[in-house]
């Protein structure tokens, strides 16, 4: 263990714990959409939740809960608000393993908008860990669990997803930058107090009541989402935007596996063979200059 943690950057465990949480959050969201639970409602749920989380979080250190940095603060929540709409709807409409190989392009997008607005070099290790990944998402992502193409999915559920990688490609370059001035439980408090309201305006009158096993996957989303978010910030002030969110392909394995336990989805070979490239294009960002 101390081998590991001595050859392993702090960030590294923290992305890997980051993508097991939003695995988990993508599964109970998908649990709680077969409850009939709308998406509208499932993103202002998880902003209770993650809104109260982070704010005994705040109180807990005692410094300023509206942090230093209000423009960027807001415009990384706002970013973050549609992503995560966008993002929920393909994972509700899609099935979990392709929707999440989708919405995981946006290290690629973090890469180029680090090096356009932070200035940050791409790195080798982290190009060829971009290039591996992607080579494993068009593997996967080609024949779905009936056999039938990308082009059989849902279009508007396809563009869904990407514009959610987008969108979190930018909240996340936000996060890097915000990370220089602000503390980590600012930043996230700021995601859900954006989305909270925005989710109960458009939801309107489309409220669903939640039963009991759907009332505890809507408290597991905004669980999970806390763990994820906290994850990503503490892995975000500890390495570069662009080299640290290569690590969060590992989270299409977790919900490759996640899709074939709780949803029956059974991936083709060829979903391995490109999980296995995402697990090498990891591996060797990690160990690339050891």
């Amino acid at each position: 263990m101390t081998y590991f943690k001595t050859v392993m950057p702090p960030a590294v465990y923290y992305m890997l714990l980051s993508a097991l949480g939003f695995a988990l959050m993508a599964a109970c969201v998908k649990g709680a959409s077969e409850y009939g639970i709308p998406v509208l409602e499932i993103v202002a749920a998880r902003a209770v939740v993650s809104l109260c989380i982070s704010y005994i979080d705040i109180k807990r250190k005692r410094i300023d809960v509206w942090g230093q940095n209000k423009g960027l603060l807001i415009a990384r929540g706002s970013v973050g608000a549609i992503a995560l709409l966008c993002v929920y709807y393909a994972v509700t409409t899609l099935p979990l393993a392709e929707a999440t190989i989708m919405q995981y392009t946006y290290p690629a997008f973090t890469a180029l908008i680090a090096l356009l607005f932070l200035k940050e070099k791409v790195q080798k290790a982290t190009l060829l860990c971009i290039v591996l990944s992607l080579i494993g998402l068009v593997l996967m992502v080609q024949p779905t669990h009936e056999g039938s193409n990308l082009s059989s999915l849902p279009w508007l559920s396809v563009m869904a997803a990407l514009a959610g990688a987008l969108g979190s490609a930018i909240a996340y370059v936000l996060v890097r930058k915000l990370s220089q001035t602000e503390d980590s439980s600012v930043i996230i408090f700021y995601f859900p107090l954006i989305a909270l309201p925005i989710s109960v305006i458009f939801l309107g009158s489309d409220f669903v009541m939640p039963s009991t096993e759907a009332l505890l996957l809507l408290i597991l989303v905004g669980i999970f989402t806390q763990v994820g978010q906290v994850g990503l910030t503490k892995a975000m002030q500890t390495e570069y935007a662009g080299k640290v969110s290569a690590y969060a392909y590992v989270q299409v394995v977790f919900s490759v596996v996640l899709g074939f336990v709780f949803f029956d989805e059974i991936p083709p070979d060829l979903t391995w063979v490109g999980g296995g490239l995402i697990i090498m294009g990891a591996l060797i960002n990690v160990f690339w200059k050891r």
